[in-house]
């Protein structure tokens, strides 16, 4: 699906580059040949993938707040991209309840203040905005949602991400419009997996700190339905998405796309715990709390669009693509170089 050839030489800036679905990014375009640069905060988390990738040697790396208009603009002016993935963002739902105002100004704000910045960029210029699969108003149906679908958001962070959702097609309808050498795109995906996702509040990072530790895996909501999917299948989605808007301008391409996995690989977190620990030996316990913040129990996205517009479609189903995640910590944790176990899963993935 990834046409390779096409990120030879390309100036790719990602900002987010420092988290974790950055990292993994990151790293496959720099093998892709890409001159890739990176706008962020630095990394989060001790550990951070991107410093056990050893990205900083590998990217032009620029620590910035996306809340800081004239700094991203600065370097936006700086570095003339081909292309933006938009991804900086405070992405946990439960984080959203402690910082609410912070998670808007993130999310919304940041994401206005990189459209404002590439309003002066004069040449071909794909722009990926990566949103979530939560920003569609959940009915907690069986229903798949399409990109046409009311958009909505019980907590923080969800609406800030429906509010993107808003605040790009705006942006593009009011000054992007009329054959616009920026082309402009959001892409909704979810419930991402993979190795060296070290978050907190997240069930796989969650499950490979407690199996490391030899501790049982607490789990908060072992009923709740999702999505799953290794982190290269949306990542291989913005790739495809940022190739079409720049080599067409056809605003077919210039709107929501959902990336996802297949309904089949749609299953409980109780599901990915078992299945975990016959790869990984541990044990779990259920520690939900009926007072507890809400999450959404069940939510799916229909990717047809993607498939008919993009030619996209998932490559791994929900069991490769929790054995290479719980691999992919075992055998860090057993000593094994994570730049070798990721880039062999890249290599893998693109060969599958």
């Amino acid at each position: 699906m990834v046409n390779e050839d096409f990120w030879k030489g390309k100036k790719v800036l990602i900002t987010g580059h420092t988290g974790f679905k950055g990292s993994w990014l990151s790293h496959w375009l720099v093998h892709l040949g890409a001159n890739v640069c990176g706008y962020a905060l630095e990394p989060e988390t001790d550990p951070a993938l991107f410093d056990q990738l050893q990205l900083k040697n590998l990217v032009e790396h620029k620590i910035g707040d996306i809340r800081d208009p004239k700094l991203l603009a600065e370097y936006v002016n700086e570095v003339e991209p081909d292309i933006i993935i938009h991804m900086a963002a405070q992405p946990l739902v439960r984080r959203s309840y402690k910082e609410p105002v912070y998670t808007w100004q993130t999310n919304v704000m940041g994401t206005l203040n990189l459209l404002e910045s590439v309003r002066n960029v004069t040449k071909t210029c794909a722009v990926v905005v990566v949103t979530t699969d939560k920003v569609y108003e959940n009915k907690e149906w069986n229903y798949a949602y399409r990109e046409v679908d009311t958009l909505g958001g019980y907590d923080p962070y969800s609406s800030s991400k429906a509010a993107t959702e808003l605040a790009v097609s705006s942006w593009r309808d009011s000054f992007f419009k009329e054959k616009s050498n920026i082309r402009i795109a959001t892409a909704r995906a979810g419930n991402v997996i993979g190795g060296g996702d070290y978050a907190e509040d997240r069930i796989v990072p969650d499950i490979a700190r407690a199996l490391h530790q030899n501790k049982p895996i607490e789990v908060r909501n072992p009923k709740a339905v999702r999505p799953w999917q290794h982190v290269l299948e949306p990542l291989s989605g913005y790739l495809r998405l940022a190739e079409c808007l720049y080599e067409s301008d056809d605003e077919k391409f210039q709107s929501a796309f959902n990336f996802g996995p297949l309904l089949s690989n749609s299953d409980t977190v109780e599901k990915l715990v078992e299945e975990s620990i016959k790869i990984w030996s541990g044990s779990w316990k259920d520690v939900s709390d009926p007072n507890e913040l809400h999450e959404s129990t069940l939510l799916n996205v229909s990717i047809d669009k993607a498939y008919s517009l993009l030619d996209w479609k998932p490559k791994w189903d929900m069991e490769i693509s929790l054995k290479h995640t719980i691999e992919w910590y075992k055998e860090h944790y057993s000593g094994f170089d994570p730049v070798v176990l990721t880039m062999n899963q890249i290599k893998e993935y693109s060969a599958s």
